[in-house]
């Protein structure tokens, strides 16, 4: 009889301890925000750490931070290399058609599924085009200091609702990510960036997009920008919409496509799609049964 109640207590104490286990890994804080100076990363299909977990509980929980309801963007591109012509190629005309073609297609919609307190994503861009910062860029990788610092630089009126990728002509080297978004204060105002490495020539962020629509640098650019907006809508500030394990929609879907994309433009992209937790519930998603790209 006592040797039973004592199981019995054992038994007791280590599921107690299971659910407290569990509930600590649902209400961490995200591992990227604490290992780094800079934002959440997108992973390199090379980097050392990549996986994504999935268990048995994958669906992404909004942690009731914002979200951003539609979003107004303006790419920056910093380096002395911007002011080289056969190193530009198509890739700053490439990618105004990237972002300018966003607005009102399937692929958009792919986040609007996720809304918090302050509304719904609705998956709507306004492009505002690019500017060239021709002067020296970062010689390693930047923080987000840097790069709060480079956009309060050359958008002297940002908006708060922003949202400004930063592409630099640095290559990784031995980094273990493509690029990564965040957010910081630029001239007094709260906004969304994101930084992207050179991509060109590096096989850990090459999509291997053979459609011939593209250079690869171009098509290993498109893809990361649109895993870096789409995570930026939907868990802007890094306390909204992520996981247990502490990913967000696109982390989740990392590496993994489905089909082409059309944009509004008629532009046509190799991109990953985003998790879905509608479509993981009714198991219709292409990968792990949650991933969708509006295909």
């Amino acid at each position: 009889m006592s040797r039973r109640l004592t199981l019995a207590t054992v038994l007791v104490a280590l599921i107690a301890g299971m659910v407290g286990m569990g509930a600590g890994a649902a209400s961490a804080s995200k591992p990227e925000v604490q290992k780094a100076n800079h934002g959440h990363e997108f992973k390199a299909k090379d980097a050392k750490n990549f996986g994504i977990g999935f268990g048995f509980s994958p669906n992404l929980v909004n942690h009731g931070g914002p979200i951003m309801t539609a979003s107004i963007v303006k790419a920056i591109y910093w380096g002395t290399q911007w002011g080289n012509s056969s190193f530009v190629g198509d890739k700053q005309t490439g990618l105004d058609t990237f972002y300018g073609g966003w607005t009102g297609t399937k692929y958009a919609g792919t986040t609007t599924e996720y809304s918090s307190s302050n509304g719904k994503v609705s998956g709507a861009v306004t492009y505002n085009g690019h500017v060239v910062d021709a002067t020296a860029g970062p010689t390693s990788p930047p923080s987000t200091a840097q790069i709060v610092a480079e956009v309060a630089k050359m958008i002297p009126n940002p908006v708060s609702n922003g949202y400004y990728p930063v592409y630099v002509d640095l290559k990784r080297g031995n980094a273990g990510y493509c690029a990564w978004h965040d957010t910081g204060t630029a001239n007094g105002v709260q906004v969304q960036v994101a930084f992207f490495f050179n991509l060109d020539g590096d096989s850990g962020c090459d999509p291997q997009d053979t459609s011939g629509a593209h250079s690869q640098g171009l098509a290993a650019l498109a893809n990361v920008s649109g895993h870096e907006l789409s995570e930026a809508e939907t868990d802007p500030h890094l306390n909204a919409w992520y996981d247990r394990q502490g990913n967000e929609n696109a982390d989740k879907c990392a590496w993994h496509f489905n089909k082409l994309s059309t944009f509004s433009n008629g532009s046509v992209w190799k991109i990953q799609g985003n998790w879905s937790n509608a479509a993981y519930n009714n198991r219709t998603g292409y990968y792990n049964r949650g991933c969708v790209d509006g295909n």
